[in-house]
C-alpha cells in the first residue's frame, strides 16, 4: 500500500474489495474475541451494530447481553461525533446517552483495514477518531481475512490507533 495514495481513494478501493470478497461470508464470526483476557471482569463494552459487509457483531453483542454485561453502541451526532447508548437488541441505537465512559473496559471498533502498527482505516467521517480518545478502554478492530496489512496505512496526527485487530480466526495485539 503506497503512502502516496489518498485515504479517500484507498477507502474506495478497499470498500470495493470487501464487497466483492465478503458478500457471501455471513457465516464468519468473531466470537473468539470474547476469550481474550481483556474481556474478563469487564461489565461495560462498547460495540457497534454492523451493516452490509462489515464484520458482523450481532452474535457478539447478544452473547455479551446474555452474560449480563452492558453493551453500548454508538449513535452519530450532527457534528459527526459519537455518543454511546445501551443496546436493546434493536437495529438502531435508541435511548439515553451513556455518559460514564470510564466504566467502558473494552471497545469493539469497525474498520476497513488495519496495519501492523494499529492504525485503522475507517469509513472516512472521523467519528471514531473523535470518540476513541475519550475511552480508556482496550480497543479492538474487527476486520475480515486479508484486511490486515504489514504496510503502513496512510494516517494523520488525529487518527487513533487500536490495541488489537481481529479476523474470524486471529487476534493480533499491537504494542
Amino acid at each position: 500500500m503506497s503512502s502516496k495514495i489518498s485515504k479517500a481513494n484507498l477507502r474506495k478501493e478497499l470498500r470495493w474489495q470487501r464487497k466483492e470478497r465478503f458478500a457471501l461470508s455471513e457465516d464468519d464470526t468473531w466470537l473468539h474475541i470474547l476469550n481474550c483476557a481483556e474481556f474478563s471482569d469487564v461489565t461495560h463494552i462498547a460495540s457497534y451494530i454492523s451493516y452490509g459487509v462489515e464484520p458482523q457483531t450481532r452474535d457478539i453483542n447478544e452473547r455479551l447481553r446474555s452474560e449480563g454485561r452492558i453493551v453500548l453502541v454508538p449513535r452519530l451526532l450532527a457534528d459527526k461525533d459519537l455518543e454511546w447508548v445501551q443496546w436493546n437488541g434493536e437495529n438502531e441505537p435508541t435511548g439515553v446517552a451513556f455518559t460514564d465512559l470510564s466504566k467502558i473496559g473494552v471497545a469493539i471498533i469497525p474498520a476497513l483495514h488495519v496495519d501492523a502498527h494499529g492504525y485503522r482505516l475507517g469509513q472516512g467521517g472521523g467519528s471514531y477518531d473523535r470518540a476513541l480518545p475519550r475511552l480508556s478502554a482496550w480497543k479492538i478492530a474487527l476486520i475480515h481475512h486479508g484486511e490486515l496489512t504489514s504496510e503502513t496505512m496512510p494516517h494523520e496526527a488525529h487518527d487513533q490507533k487500536v490495541d488489537a485487530a481481529a479476523t474470524p480466526g486471529l487476534v493480533l495485539r499491537f504494542n
